[in-house]
Order: C-alpha cells, then sequence, then structure tokens
C-alpha cells in the first residue's frame, strides 16, 4: 500500500505539472486513487471518517465544475450514504452495541427526519451565501489543449449559418454548410435555423428566416452581461461589415499557462473586475464570446486573434464541450460623468464611425432630427441624445416579423424609418447606429448574446441562440464605447456590474411571493429587500479586500453587535418598567428588591416562598444577608399572604438605604 502511495503521488506531480491551469480534477483524481488504496487497509477499514471525508471533498469538487441540476440528485444520493456511513463510524468510536444501522420502524423515520433536516438546512444556508464580485482563485477552468494543424488565418471567420446548406460553393472554394467568410445573399434567400446571422465579416439584413432555439453555451460569472461577439464599422445599405478586418491582429500564449495578455484602450470610468467562464453547448464560429473590456483570456489553443472592434477570435470553431475563460474590467455606467464627457471626438474615431451612404445621409438626418423633436426631453449630450432616440424608437416603431423583402436599391434604415415603421429586431439597433451618425456622434452595431436564463442553484446563465441579437456602442471621449438597446421589450441598457444581484435564490423566491402583494406593498418590501441585500453583500465584499477589508469588516460586525446587545438591554429594560407600572407599590417594592438581589448574584427560583428565600440567603450568601433585607421580606409576606397593610413609604426609604450600605459590586443583569 505504501508503494501504491508513492505511485500515486508521483503521478499527481507528473500531472500536475503539465496542467496549465484548473487542478480540480487532478487532485479528485489523487484523492480517488487514495479511497481505493485505503479499502486495501484491512486492520482499519473501519476507519469511516476517513472515507467520509474523501467523499465530502470529492462531492465538493463536483459541485464546482456541475452546470446542471441534476447535480442536486446526486447529492441527495450522497447524502443518504454519508448520513448511515457517519452514524456507524460515531457508535464504532464510542464502542456502542449493536455497532450497526437496523432501519426499521421508528430508525428508519429517524434517519428521514434527520436527511430532511440536513437539505432544509443546506438549502437555507445556500439561499442566504451571497454572490461575491469575483473569483478568489486564479486557477480557472480551461478545456485541455487543441493542437491546431496548419496556419492561423486570423481574417477568416466561419458561421455555418450563414451560407444555407446545399447551396452551391461559395466564392473561396469552400464547399457547402462549412461555414463561407461571406456569401453575398439575395432577399429570396432565408437564414440557417440555428445558427445566428450576425456572426461574419459582412452581414446581409434583408434575409429572412427565423431561429428554432437551441442552447449554444452556459456561463459563470458574478454579473450578467452582454456577452458580446464583434462589431462592425461600415454600414453598407443593406447590412454591416468590418471595414478593417485585414488589420487583425494574433495574440500569442506562453507554453506553461493557457492566458492570453489582451491590450484595451483605457478608459476614464470606474471598471469592476468579472470573471466568466464559458461552456460550448453547441457548434459555434470560430468567434469568442466575452463581456468587453477583455484584459485575460485563458484559451485552449495557441493562438487568438483580435480585431480592431475588439471582437475575439479562435483558430478553430467552437465545438461542444470546449471550456474557457474571460477576465474582463468592465465599466460602471455613470450618467453623471458620461454627460459632462467632451464631445471633440479623434480624428480617426470620426473618420471611420461617422460613414454613411452620401446617398440616405441627409433624408436621415432629417428623420432624426424631426424624432429628436417629439421628446419633452431635449439634450444636447451626445450619450443623452442617443438615449432620448432608442427610447424613441422603442416607442415609435414595432417589431414587424412579416416584413416584406425590399426593392431593387432600397435602403435598409431609410425603409425603416419612413416606409414600414419598424422591422426585425436587429434593424431597431441599426437604425440607431446610422441615425447617431447622421447628427455626428459616432456609432457602430455590436453583436452578441443577452445574460441567458440564469439558474440560481448551478449558478450559471443558459444562453440559446435566440438570445443572440445587436445592439448600439455609441462613442464617448475617454470613456470608450458605451451600449445602448432601442428593441422594443429589451432594457434600454443592456445588463451589466450595476445588476449584480449576491442573493440569486432569494430573489427569485421574493419575485414569486410578490406576485401575490398589490403593487404598493410589493414597491415597499422590494426597497427594503434591495438596501439589506446591498449592505449585506457590501460586508462581504470587504472580505475580498484583504486585511484591511478584513479589520473594517470586524469593527463594522463589532459596532453592530454593540448595538444590538443595547437594543435588547433597552428592550428589556422598557419591558420590565411597562409592566412594573401596572402592580400595586408593594409588589413593585418586592420586585425590584428580587432584581437588586439578581444584580448581586442571586436569583430566586420560582419555586422557592420569600421566606424559603430568604432562609436561603442567610445560608448560602450570608454577604448578603441584613436585617433591612429581613424586614423587607418580612412586611412583604404580610402584605400578600395576611392581608395586612404597610407602610409603603418608609419600607421604600428602608430599601434604599439598604442598596447604599451595599459594598457588593454588582452583576449587571436585567429581568424579573
Amino acid at each position: 500500500i505504501a508503494i501504491g502511495m508513492l505511485v500515486v503521488l508521483g503521478l499527481f506531480l507528473g500531472r500536475i505539472v503539465g496542467q496549465a491551469n484548473d487542478t480540480r480534477i487532478v487532485l479528485a483524481e489523487l484523492l480517488i486513487q487514495l479511497q481505493v488504496l485505503h479499502t486495501f487497509d484491512l486492520p482499519r477499514r473501519k476507519d469511516l471518517g476517513y472515507s467520509a471525508t474523501i467523499g465530502l471533498i470529492l462531492i465538493a469538487v463536483a459541485a464546482t465544475i456541475s452546470e446542471t441540476t441534476i447535480f442536486g440528485a446526486f447529492l441527495l444520493l450522497f447524502l443518504a450514504l454519508a448520513l448511515p456511513v457517519l452514524i456507524l463510524d460515531y457508535r464504532s468510536r464510542l464502542n456502542l452495541k449493536p455497532s450497526k444501522l437496523t432501519f426499521r420502524g421508528g430508525t428508519v423515520r429517524q434517519f428521514g427526519f434527520l436527511l430532511a433536516g440536513i437539505t432544509v438546512l443546506g438549502l437555507s444556508v445556500f439561499a442566504l451565501m451571497p454572490r461575491l464580485p469575483g473569483y478568489q482563485l486564479r486557477t480557472f477552468p480551461v478545456s485541455a489543449p487543441i493542437d491546431v494543424q496548419g496556419t492561423f488565418d486570423n481574417q477568416k471567420i466561419v458561421n455555418p449559418g450563414y451560407v444555407k446548406r446545399g447551396e452551391q460553393s461559395n466564392q473561396q472554394g469552400e464547399k457547402p454548410g462549412q461555414g463561407a467568410t461571406f456569401v453575398q445573399a439575395s432577399a429570396d434567400k432565408v437564414l440557417d435555423s440555428t445558427f445566428y446571422y450576425g456572426f461574419n465579416q459582412e452581414i446581409n439584413q434583408t434575409l429572412r428566416g427565423n431561429l428554432k432555439p437551441q442552447e449554444v453555451m452556459r456561463v459563470r460569472a458574478q454579473a450578467p452581461g452582454f456577452w458580446r461577439v464583434m462589431a462592425f464599422d461600415e454600414y453598407t445599405g443593406s447590412g454591416w461589415k468590418v471595414s478593417d478586418n485585414d488589420k487583425t491582429q494574433t495574440l500569442k500564449r506562453p507554453s506553461w499557462s493557457y492566458r492570453f495578455l489582451v491590450a484595451n484602450p483605457g478608459t476614464k470610468a470606474e471598471t469592476k473586475e468579472i470573471v466568466q467562464t464559458f461552456s460550448i453547448l453547441a457548434d459555434f464560429p470560430n468567434l469568442i464570446p466575452a463581456l468587453s473590456s477583455a484584459r485575460h483570456v485563458y484559451f485552449p489553443t495557441q493562438e487568438i486573434a483580435v480585431d480592431k472592434e475588439g471582437g475575439l477570435r479562435s483558430p478553430v470553431g467552437l465545438e461542444e464541450g470546449l471550456t474557457y475563460t474571460v477576465v474582463s474590467d468592465v465599466p460602471i455606467r455613470n450618467r453623471t460623468e458620461l454627460k459632462s464627457a467632451p464631445t471633440k471626438y479623434p480624428k480617426a474615431i470620426a473618420e471611420k464611425y461617422l460613414q454613411l451612404p452620401e446617398t440616405i445621409a441627409p433624408k436621415i438626418k432629417q428623420s432624426t432630427e424631426a424624432l429628436l423633436a417629439k421628446s419633452e426631453y431635449q439634450p444636447t449630450e451626445p450619450s443623452e441624445q442617443a438615449l432620448v432616440l432608442a427610447q424613441l424608437l422603442k416607442q415609435r416603431y414595432s417589431i414587424q416579423p412579416d416584413l416584406p423583402p425590399l426593392a431593387e436599391g432600397q435602403d435598409l434604415v431609410d425603409a425603416f424609418l419612413n416606409d414600414f415603421e419598424g422591422g426585425y429586431a436587429d434593424h431597431f439597433s441599426s437604425a440607431l447606429t446610422v441615425m447617431l451618425r447622421s447628427i455626428g456622434i459616432p456609432a457602430r452595431l455590436a453583436t452578441g448574446f443577452a445574460p441567458g436564463q440564469f439558474n440560481p442553484f448551478t449558478g450559471m446563465y443558459v444562453v440559446k441562440n435566440t438570445d443572440a441579437f445587436g445592439l448600439t456602442e455609441v462613442y464617448v471621449p475617454k470613456y470608450g464605447w458605451i451600449a445602448y438597446d432601442p428593441i422594443p421589450g429589451h432594457p434600454l441598457v443592456p445588463p451589466s456590474v450595476e445588476d449584480l444581484d449576491r442573493f440569486p435564490l432569494l430573489t427569485k423566491v421574493w419575485h414569486w411571493i410578490a406576485g401575490w402583494f398589490p403593487s404598493p406593498v410589493k414597491n415597499l418590501f422590494s426597497q427594503v429587500w434591495l438596501s439589506l441585500s446591498l449592505l449585506i453583500g457590501g460586508l462581504f465584499g470587504l472580505i475580498t479586500q484583504g486585511w484591511y477589508g478584513f479589520g473594517v469588516l470586524l469593527i463594522v460586525l463589532s459596532a453592530i453587535a454593540f448595538m444590538v446587545w443595547v437594543l435588547r438591554q433597552g428592550q428589556k429594560y422598557w419591558r420590565y418598567r411597562t409592566w412594573r407600572k401596572q402592580l400595586d407599590p408593594m409588589e413593585q417594592l418586592y420586585q425590584d428588591l428580587l432584581l437588586w438581589l439578581k444584580q448581586k448574584g442571586y436569583e430566586k427560583p420560582k419555586a422557592m416562598t420569600p421566606i424559603e428565600c430568604l432562609r436561603d440567603i442567610q445560608t448560602t450568601r450570608p454577604d448578603l444577608s441584613d436585617p433591612l433585607l429581613d424586614t423587607l421580606i418580612q412586611a412583604y409576606v404580610q402584605w400578600k399572604y395576611g392581608q395586612k397593610a404597610q407602610n409603603y413609604p418608609y419600607l421604600q426609604q428602608q430599601f434604599q438605604a439598604m442598596k447604599k450600605q451595599s459594598r457588593f459590586p454588582a452583576v449587571s443583569s436585567m429581568g424579573t
């Protein structure tokens, strides 16, 4: 067994050296091998505690890897097996007989209650655990290395859905269905029902067709966001294209790490680090979705590429089972700062992102100014004008699923604004981008995915192909590109770090419960819940700031605990004073006497009579024995049980005199 453990250790060290990042699977394999070797240690097979500890670690590793709620079934199975093991181990250590479980009658019921109690307690703790704003470890999940054959062509984008399957091969000689770089489609052609058309060098928005819902990826991130894929700078009249595709830059990583460093233009805005882990569920173009402003990309190939619009590309198409991680510095949107930003644009930005066909530019500008004139709010700041235009498009135009084909030479945005008064979802974003350019505001079209459906049990966003859409990015000097979403039914700005929910499971439960309340009550409780979640989340967030944050958190918690103690003592005193006022003066005097004795460290048992109490004090606490104490208790007994009137003012004076004569330190307490 010892030789086997040395062999296992050697294998573990060899695997961990060859593992560039995530070591969880290697650790799990080591623990399983140790567990197998442990079972051959026959004299010590009764050491169930060791086996239970290994099992607990393995189930914890499995929990961090799990991406679906199916893991819950395995967790319940583990509990059902682990509880009898722990009970047997406990009985064995205490030498209890019989040392085996007899699942009969009450034992089965007790085990069932124990399993149910642990499950409820675990779910409660899980619901109360906050989602911290960042990862604390830097060993991110990444798939095994991919060996890419041939030379990486960083200008090529392969989207199988852009060329209809079964058609003739494209202009570059590729086979149908393998994904052309671009094929000029006419209006009678339809989109592939699986792949979103907007991931390509050039997109034609005159195509027709609908997507069939299909899960494409799962994303684990601390905040929702627009999983950005690529952006387009040149408007063609029927769609968009990337004009500087030949300027795409190839990035290489070191052999000992999966990490690629991505250079990003600086921003004056405050940023928050968000780590995203993507698990691909279906074949995907050779484009890498990520939140904006990616800083580090952990990807299993030796090379990736980044284009001039910030889109990330892979040497190979993303296939089912691929996992990669991205670290982004996501800017925090501050409307006040954006309003005060300068309006003088760099020459390179103005030349590239104000481009419009000369034939339609004046007409689009006239339509834009007419639409802005209908708004009660007339801003002059570019960021506010973009906000107003996006809102007006939502309000005054509609999504038209049965849009007729465009006529020969008809401009897409012109037809959207003046002929159809609406269009497909992406047409809204194209319209906003072109309208902003027409009034001198640099803008571009970006495509990607909405956050998807969040699963609070797995902590992952499930993203479908139908979540793909395009939105508008506006350039703000010193702040970079700011996104706006003009599509009806979508939020005006895409979800981002401002929408971080640290208690997702409780939030979902609350939304379900709140649906039964009237709006005023629901709004009140929503504000209370929001304040509590921000407070608790902020306290937990201090832990991530090292010893300084931990010290501040300790001081804050100590202050809160002290305030709770003070409030509790005040509540006790108030309740005592309220109850005391309802008593007869002699009863008040007697209760004050008992309270004074309790403060001195002697508490009268409830079953003891006053005379018995006096005798007990004389026996056990002679330091408290006093003639005045005897006088007060005897007077109370005569009043209570002999119905004899007493001189209350005189007795009150005697009580005060006894307290002044006492030289014994009081024990702080409150109660009756």
